[in-house]
């Protein structure tokens, strides 16, 4: 049996790739829980920059397989899935979510929990849970409204209704719009340039967001040069390399 998460190592990033094309990527227990094992692994990689999560075929992910849900699907633990995708927030090292295709309701979830998200002009999103009578439980409630506003996460969660990738950029879901037969080479372009900034600063710049994000201003900025973490080990090698251009 093929993996259903691919690992693809690259010069300084790694892609991630949900490998279900038959099933248009639709997310099941074995699936997160291959997902989990790389971002494990990744936890504690050096000299990686940058990680991109793609899926396989004609699309990112239709979503939670609802074969799954409807077979009674087992995960090991209450709370398993959205502990799996904290752990993806949670890395050190920036993840980009690159969608193509379907990208609905869990697929979104799952894309939510990467740093940011670029689309393909051929990208569809949308939030189905109400459409099921379900309700999320991997992070819908709390990434989408903190991604696009709580008014306008009020109007995909209540209308389930599927946007394009050019709306989505506009309401801030996407950062932005790549043509679909240049993605793949835009989304390399991406990686490579994440990657090459330095890899210090990228984890502890995810800290200090983290950290800040909802805390009042003065307090966020209070802990940003008390507690920021300063200078990287690779601060003085990488100024000398700008100064002798």
């Amino acid at each position: 049996m093929p993996d259903e998460v691919l690992r693809e190592d690259h010069d300084g990033w790694v892609q991630l790739t949900l490998n279900r094309p038959d099933k248009l990527n639709a997310l099941t227990v074995a699936i997160f829980g291959e997902l989990r094992a790389h971002i494990a692994d990744l936890a504690t990689a050096e000299g990686i920059g940058c990680i991109v999560l793609r899926g396989a075929g004609k699309c990112f992910s239709a979503g939670h397989d609802l074969a799954d849900i409807a077979a009674g699907e087992r995960p090991p633990s209450r709370g398993w899935h959205s502990e799996t995708l904290r752990m993806l927030e949670k890395l050190p090292i920036p993840v980009i979510a690159a969608v193509h295709g379907h990208c609905y309701t869990g697929a979104l979830e799952v894309a939510l929990a990467a740093d940011f998200i670029v689309a393909a002009e051929g990208a569809r999103f949308g939030d189905t849970h109400a459409k099921f009578a379900l309700t999320p439980v991997w992070g819908m409630s709390v990434r989408l409204p903190r991604r696009v506003g709580i008014a306008t996460a009020k109007r995909l969660m209540f209308t389930a209704q599927m946007i394009d990738a050019a709306e989505a950029v506009r309401i801030g879901l996407a950062e932005y719009a790549i043509p679909d037969d240049g993605f793949a080479t835009e989304i390399e372009r991406l990686a490579a340039q994440v990657a090459a900034q330095s890899h210090f600063s990228h984890a502890a710049n995810k800290r200090l967001l983290e950290r800040a994000d909802g805390v009042p201003a003065d307090a966020a900025l209070i802990a940003e040069w008390m507690d920021g973490e300063g200078r990287g080990p690779d601060m003085e090698k990488r100024i000398a390399g700008f100064t002798k251009r």
